[in-house]
């Protein structure tokens, strides 16, 4: 039972390094103008027919990146999700904000996210008030990583309230019926509108 849950913990934190170094790839390849958006689009397109696929047979490569990095009952139901879902967040934050509300954006998702699960399974020991499966720690923790990500690209302040308000709200866990909305989906959209509102302001 022990190492069950010592292996299940260090899945996780190689899916959510995973998940920071592909925000990082994504920024920085947007940066230099070597993607756009509507590449974002093609990856989406080409990750929900292999992901369809995936559910017919085991792709070569593609079956063995999925076991390395998917969740057991996303690789039955719905091969690639976390990755797919990435990556619809991001097109979503280039296709409604500015470039470097966008760009803080996905800083949030690559650092506050992995940082919030990768902490909270360490050194987590306060219960989450908004959850009942994370803890306050890793929120915490996952708060500092997204807003120093953030202020790379926005002033302080909004880096400031983009990652506080964006890791409140990846505690609570949100449905449409009996679906959970998906972080990477939910976070980055957050932290963006975020930093519109407070420009409004």
């Amino acid at each position: 039972m022990q190492n069950k849950k010592i292996g299940a913990k260090n899945f996780e934190i190689s899916r959510q390094m995973f998940h920071l170094a592909l925000g990082l790839v994504i920024a920085l390849l947007l940066m230099h103008g070597f993607i756009g958006k509507n590449l974002i689009l093609i990856f989406i397109i080409v990750g929900l027919i292999l992901s369809y696929l995936s559910t017919k047979s085991k792709i070569p490569i593609i079956y063995n990146l999925l076991q390395k990095f998917e969740r057991k009952n996303d690789l039955e139901k719905f091969p690639g999700k976390g990755i797919i879902f990435y990556f619809i967040g991001v097109y979503i934050s280039l296709l409604l904000f500015p470039r470097e509300i966008a760009m803080a954006s996905i800083m949030v998702l690559a650092f506050g996210d992995s940082v919030s699960h990768v902490y909270g399974l360490h050194y987590g020991k306060i219960k989450h008030p908004l959850s009942n499966i994370k803890f306050l720690e890793g929120t915490i923790a996952g708060f500092i990583a997204g807003f120093i990500g953030a202020w790379m690209f926005l002033p302080w302040h909004e880096a400031f309230f983009a990652s506080f308000i964006a890791m409140i709200i990846e505690a609570v866990e949100i449905k449409i019926g009996a679906e959970q909305v998906d972080d990477n989906l939910i976070i980055p959209v957050v932290a963006g509108a975020v930093v519109w509102v407070i420009r409004l302001i």
